[in-house]
């Protein structure tokens, strides 16, 4: 396989790819918009309504992040002797994971409201482990960001 197919292919499934998560990304801000509407119209708890719906939002955004990285990254030429890898991912990976950490720790956030809400303190286990899970990917990533800057 030489390597104009090889770019072929590539930009092919990044298109595909890209294709497949904006997609997705939209069902999911619909689906959303659906649960607000039903819970207004049922006359359901307007609050856990919307909790509920900053989680459903948060990953619609990181599913469109995702699309939005596969299609920089991927659908151009490909650049071997321009650009390694560390490089490209200190440019897209720090977007990501960011959008990640907002995701998660919402998520810890809400749980931590919910439960408390209900009385259920035994289980703050749960959000207090995905705020301190997030909080070492956050300083997993600062790391990276650090280890790998050129100026080191």
């Amino acid at each position: 396989m030489n390597n104009s197919s090889a770019s072929l292919i590539r930009k092919v499934f990044a298109k595909v790819l890209t294709l497949i998560f904006f997609g997705l990304a939209v069902v999911i801000v619909l689906s959303l918009l659906l649960h607000i509407v039903e819970g207004i119209l049922n006359k359901s708890n307007i609050t856990e309504v919307f909790l509920s719906s900053i989680n459903t939002g948060i990953i619609a955004l990181a599913v469109f992040e995702l699309a939005l990285i596969i299609n920089k990254e991927y659908s151009g030429p490909i650049e071997d002797d321009k650009k390694d890898a560390v490089a490209s991912l200190r440019e897209t990976l720090p977007r990501f994971i960011g959008t990640v950490c907002v995701a998660l720790s919402l998520e810890g956030l809400i749980m931590v409201i919910k439960y408390s809400q209900l009385d259920l303190a035994g289980n703050l286990y749960y959000p207090v482990a995905i705020i301190i899970s997030t909080a070492l990917l956050l300083s997993a990533l600062g790391l990276f960001v650090y280890l790998t800057d050129k100026r080191s």
